[in-house]
């Protein structure tokens, strides 16, 4: 496949955002390609080269695509510079170069192939001289260029695709493509696609074998499975009638959730909520799984929480946010900040699947397999038939430092479903039944210029709900309260790689602030109550007709989740749910008040 080809279906893509002919052209694009280079064009245009767990990275800086820019055109950097400063992008400033510098059409023209081959060599290019390499592989790719295959090369390489195209409509196209597109296939096609996290392995099955050929993607050592989300209840009343009157409580630790592969050999693999490979950030945990489990492959499951060694207490989670990340002086890290990793699941035992189990057979399972250990526990759990039951576990995981408790259906079709959010699971905190206290994840699409004296930086942001039917992003509030000076500080470099002049692909809002975001920062919020807004766009008609829901009183709980992607964040539907329950609580809260006055 041509390079070009690809490139004119980016420039379709990025002139709509609208899903359908977004799935459309993806369609076209992909339904003549075949493997290996389906796998791809489906990684190229997430704006990956590998699945993301593989954190396979360019490391391409501005200042070393502008001085590629320069060397392949022959135009002066600073008037690279110059130019860039005048589009706001330096992927079309390029193909504005490469026009005017173009002597006809190239002797070798990119294909797919090509251009994939030379990025990975970029990526793989690391040490003394890497950086003159990435240059001149970069220099020789541009030289060969069309404008429009540099302007998304250059895009590409710096992280800033901008084509909207995200899993949950890659999904959809497959399944037009290469199947019959009933929800059926869809449905088949995304089980697979939670079972591996790689959109490359699922469409090369589903071309080569068809949607019953996905049945033989299991679970791999090394490949993490997308994570089984919770739904919310407002009572512990609410969430055993849920779950028929009996349910396997579990405290809910705040924490970083991590999934755990242990191989055959002991070597451990740790993966976070959101896939990103964190081994090292956390090496007594390597030192320490391999020993703590009695069965080998397997694939575990827990919340690793920041502790006190001495007395056992459980450590706020701003201390163990401190450890992400981390590359240097990881020992001493150990000592001031030392973790333990709860654990509540296993999905592998011994290279056998348990994950479509029950969950009584896998908490079973899972203790017959841990022998608890310094850095490596159970998550404690009990199994309640009342609400006093409830209450009185709920109080027990508040005293140890808990923020509430998971409770856990033990029916016989409690399968871990991996990648969907349902009743199976519900999460349940103590404020829930106060108010509007529950904590939203919410994605910066938006910022806004501070005035007074934050006159210069940054003021407030324009947060978004994500749709997952949709695809879309959809704005819920605007968030100035809450930020220090130093959080405020951090914000721009936060937010640099997401940075676009215009409103992004897939974001949904009746608001323009000063400036756009693309979908990518989560961050934690707070308000006094959910209300109907004609400017938002969550779920909009949902409660009123052109109308979204909208939070009122917002407060940044200064917690950053660099451990979510953006798709993770609170969905809409989560945020319809709230609202639900809170106009609930207030009509049971006003019939209590009449009772009173009668």
């Amino acid at each position: 496949m041509r390079f070009d080809e690809l490139a004119r279906a980016y420039e379709r893509l990025e002139a709509t955002s609208k899903r359908l002919e977004m799935r459309a052209t993806l369609v076209e694009l992909i339904r003549p390609i075949r493997p290996p280079d389906l796998a791809k064009v489906l990684y190229l245009s997430q704006g990956m080269l590998r699945p993301e767990y593989e954190g396979v990275e360019l490391g391409v800086a501005d200042s070393l695509a502008r001085r590629a820019i320069a060397t392949a055109t022959g135009v002066p950097e600073p008037e690279v510079v110059r130019r860039t400063k005048a589009s706001g992008d330096l992927g079309t400033t390029a193909g504005e170069l490469l026009d005017a510098a173009r002597r006809g059409e190239p002797e070798r023209p990119l294909s797919v192939a090509n251009v994939y081959a030379e990025l990975m060599a970029v990526a793989e290019a690391k040490g003394p001289g890497s950086q003159e390499t990435k240059v001149g592989t970069l220099v020789d790719l541009l030289g060969r260029a069309s404008p429009i295959e540099g302007k998304y090369l250059v895009r590409f390489v710096l992280g800033t695709l901008r084509v909207g195209v995200r899993e949950m409509t890659i999904l959809d196209a497959l399944s037009v493509a290469f199947a019959d597109g009933s929800k059926a296939a869809r449905t088949r096609i995304e089980a697979a696609f939670n079972l591996s996290s790689d959109l490359g392995l699922v469409a090369g099955a589903l071309v080569e074998h068809g949607v019953d050929g996905l049945d033989a993607i299991g679970l791999e050592v090394g490949r993490p499975i997308r994570p089984m989300l919770a739904e919310r209840e407002p009572t512990l009343a609410a969430v055993l009638e849920r779950m028929g009157g009996t349910a396997a409580l579990e405290f809910k630790y705040d924490g970083l959730r991590v999934q755990a592969h242990v191989a055959v050999d002991g070597r451990v693999t740790l993966f976070s909520r959101r896939l990103e490979n964190i081994s090292l950030q956390f090496p007594e945990l390597l030192a320490d799984l391999p020993h703590a489990v009695t069965r080998r492959p397997c694939i575990v499951e827990g919340e690793c929480v920041p502790i006190d060694l001495d007395t056992g207490d459980i450590q706020p989670f701003q201390l163990v946010s401190k450890r992400r990340g981390r590359k240097y002086d990881l020992e001493q890290a150990q000592v001031d900040l030392p973790v333990r990793l709860f654990l509540f699941d296993v999905l592998l035992d011994a290279g056998t699947p348990t994950y479509s189990r029950p969950f009584p057979e896998r908490r079973a399972a899972l203790e017959a397999l841990v022998r608890p250990n310094d850095h490596v526990a159970l998550a404690a759990q009990r199994v309640v038939t009342t609400v006093e039951e409830a209450t009185a576990f709920l109080d027990e995981a508040i005293s140890a430092g808990g923020e509430g408790v998971m409770a856990k259906s033990v029916k016989e079709g409690s399968a871990y479903r991996a990648g969907a959010r349902g009743y199976w699971w519900i999460k349940y905190k103590r404020d829930y039944t106060v108010g509007l206290s529950d904590s939203i994840d919410g994605v910066v699409v938006g910022a806004f210029h501070g005035r007074g004296r934050r006159a210069g930086k940054f003021g407030a942001f324009l947060l978004a709900t994500y749709d997952p039917k949709r695809d879309r992003f959809e704005t819920f509030t605007k968030v100035g309260s809450g930020f220090d000076d130093a959080q405020l500080a951090e914000m721009p470099g936060r937010l640099a790689r997401f940075a676009t002049d215009t409103p992004p692909s897939g974001v949904e809002s009746g608001i323009v602030p000063d400036r756009w975001f693309r979908p990518g920062l989560v961050i934690e919020v707070r308000g006094a109550e959910l209300t109907v807004s004609p400017i938002h766009r969550a779920e909009v008609g949902a409660v009123r007709a052109g109308a979204g829901l909208a939070l009122r009183f917002p407060r940044f709980t200064g917690r950053f989740r660099d451990d979510k992607g953006p798709t993770e964040a609170t969905t809409s539907h989560e945020l319809l749910e709230m609202y639900r329950k809170q106009v609930r609580q207030e009509a049971a809260s006003d019939d209590t008040a009449g009772d009173d006055r009668a």
